[in-house]
């Protein structure tokens, strides 16, 4: 009796040496793996993507006015990239037009990797419309970026001056080194559900 009890002893000494190698090792890789706050704020995998896009850009600028408007194309504008930390901060104005007195249009661009998703904001010079921030669902898959806007209104046509409220997506695509996509859809909130292609801003690289 006394040898049967010392056998489950020693298979149970056995069992917890066992769970104690397991358990170890994945305490000390967590311990290796956890981020610190320095590394959170460095670009990472996804901040390297903003960093291959500094430089100046030829844009072209396609708008819809409505869904069955005519497009309205606008060449020649400019857009100077500049990374800040792992902010990208964009500037669009006319070629020529000194910065900042004839900016149209500016954005920010960045990376949370403590929330792992993409955070963005704009500033449209053109429409009384303020601040547009953006999140991302996630991080995406290294060419495709996709923001939803908080709601916002934009001014609607009349005489008087009345707003309408907008819901608003933007999708970017980085369709090669020397080529970027902006893509935003607008969908009034007025039960309609319409939705429509307004802006479309072609990136091309300038040579170096």
């Amino acid at each position: 009796m006394k040898w049967i009890l010392s056998v489950k002893n020693l298979q149970g000494l056995s069992l917890a040496l066992v769970a104690v190698g397991l358990v170890l090792p994945m305490e000390a890789s967590a311990q290796q793996e956890k981020p610190t706050i320095a590394s959170l704020n460095e670009l990472g995998a996804e901040g390297s993507i903003l960093a291959q896009r500094v430089g100046l850009w030829d844009v072209t600028e396609t708008e819809w006015a409505s869904p069955t408007a005519p497009p309205v194309t606008t060449k020649g504008l400019v857009a100077e990239r500049v990374l800040m930390g792992t902010l990208l901060q964009e500037i669009i104005r006319e070629p020529g037009a000194p910065t900042p007195k004839a900016v149209k249009r500016t954005d920010l661009l960045s990376y949370t990797r403590l929330q792992g998703r993409w955070g963005y904001v704009s500033f449209d010079t053109r429409a009384p419309v303020g601040l547009m921030p953006a999140w991302s669902a996630g991080r995406g898959g290294g060419s495709t970026i996709n923001l939803i806007f908080e709601p916002f209104a934009v001014p609607a046509s009349g005489a008087s001056v009345t707003g309408q409220l907008i819901l608003m997506e933007q999708v970017i695509r980085f369709e090669g080194p020397d080529r970027d996509v902006k893509d935003q859809y607008f969908t009034p909130a007025d039960g309609t559900g319409t939705k429509w292609l307004r802006h479309r801003y072609a990136y091309t690289r300038r040579p170096q």
